[in-house]
């Protein structure tokens, strides 16, 4: 029995647990979105939390209980058949990733979960998300539809004054 055991074993012994943890949040951190099996990103997705909380913060202490727990990989892509380093995960995560998450009292990762299995053992696959990238174009849209309400508003509001006004001149023609 494993009563007050915390975690998933994983099928792995504890440095590779650590490891593809690291893994999984540097990558999550990288791209933003992942995709893995259920049990793997309810296992990470704490982690990653307690890293953009420490992310909000931005002091130096912050910073280096960062690198102490994720390490400080290197962004690398490729472009013309060269590779160009884009910055760190350490980086992006305190200069885009904690001011972005400022206002937000928790919750900044998401699971959704897929209809696809793994071929191999038949594994529940999940995409793993940080919450934010895509509600700010929802915002922008929110806001441009609400300012075409206002717009609407006010045409009708300047329509029926106009409406008002021809009708009190008409009453004030028909007095005369």
């Amino acid at each position: 029995m494993r009563h007050r055991i915390a975690g998933r074993r994983l099928s792995r012994d504890s440095e590779h647990r650590l490891a593809m943890r690291r893994n999984l949040v540097a990558s999550l951190f990288e791209h933003e979105t992942i995709s893995t099996t259920i049990e793997k990103a309810k296992e990470v997705k704490p982690f990653a939390e307690k890293l953009i909380t420490l992310a909000k913060k931005g002091t130096l202490s912050a910073r280096r209980r960062a690198i102490a727990m994720l390490g400080n990989r290197s962004m690398v892509s490729d472009e013309d058949g060269r590779l160009v380093k884009k910055g760190t995960i350490i980086g992006k995560l305190f200069s885009e990733l904690g001011p972005r998450y400022l206002d937000r009292p928790g919750g900044y990762t998401r699971i959704i979960r897929l209809s696809m299995r793994r071929l191999g053992d038949n594994g529940r696959l999940v995409l793993l998300q940080l919450v934010g990238a895509e509600e700010s174009s929802k915002k922008e849209a929110r806001t441009a539809s609400q300012k075409a309400t206002r717009k609407r508003v006010k045409d009708t509001a300047t329509k029926s004054d106009t409406a008002e006004e021809r009708d009190e001149e008409r009453d004030e023609a028909k007095r005369q």
